[in-house]
Parts: C-alpha cells; structure tokens; sequence
C-alpha cells in the first residue's frame, strides 16, 4: 500500500536527517528554561503549550522535543502524548507517541484514576 506523507512528517524528516545536532540543542535549551515541578513536569512560562519557530516552521515545543529526542515521527496519525495530561510539559519522560485512539483511553483513564506515576 502506497502511504502518502503529511507535510510535517517530510519537515521531520529533514530536521532528524539533516538538521539533528541544532535541533538537539534547541530541544535542550528549551527543556532547561522550563520550571521544573515536583510531579516531574517541566512546564513552560505560557499559559497554552509553548511554540517555537525552527528552520521556518512554527510548532509545538512539545511535539519537537519528542520528534526530535526520539527520532520518531508524529503525523497526522500519529500523535504526541502526554503521560502526564499536562500540556505545558516539555519532559521527554512524559511524551509518547501513539495514535489518536492511544491518546483518547489515555485520557478515560486519566479521569477515572488520576494519573500514575508510574507511567512517567
């Protein structure tokens, strides 16, 4: 079956391929200027998930520390997770990738049990 790439999974690609080592520094830089909280969360000083402009791309700080930590891609289909349910945190311990459908029972649990510190 021939699988079409969405465009921030070609922009990834070339960032991990091409571009790792500045993307690594600027992974980094952005996790050390976080607040670090007792829960293990490194959160930013926004009040909504912190963006940040690379190599002509406005993303999510989140969505670029996982992508670029893990060498991982998320896609369209393939989402960032907070293990944590805080949006805000940049900790690389507390993203996964996975699906929508991950993603989703991720959050069922999180209501019904709070969240597990073992997951993080």
């Amino acid at each position: 079956m021939l699988r079409y790439e969405d465009d921030s999974e070609v922009w990834f690609r070339e960032v991990i391929d091409d571009q790792i080592e500045e993307a690594r520094k600027r992974a980094f830089s952005i996790i050390e200027n976080a607040v670090k909280q007792e829960d293990g969360c490194f959160v930013t000083n926004t009040e909504r998930p912190q963006k940040i402009r690379f190599h002509g791309r406005t993303i999510d700080a989140y969505r670029f520390i996982c992508c670029v930590l893990t060498g991982e891609v998320a896609s369209r289909d393939r989402v960032v997770r907070h293990r944590c349910h805080n949006r805000r945190c940049v900790n690389p311990d507390h993203l996964r990738i996975g699906s929508q459908r991950d993603n989703k029972h991720d959050d069922w649990e999180h209501w019904a049990y709070g969240t597990d510190p073992d997951f993080l």
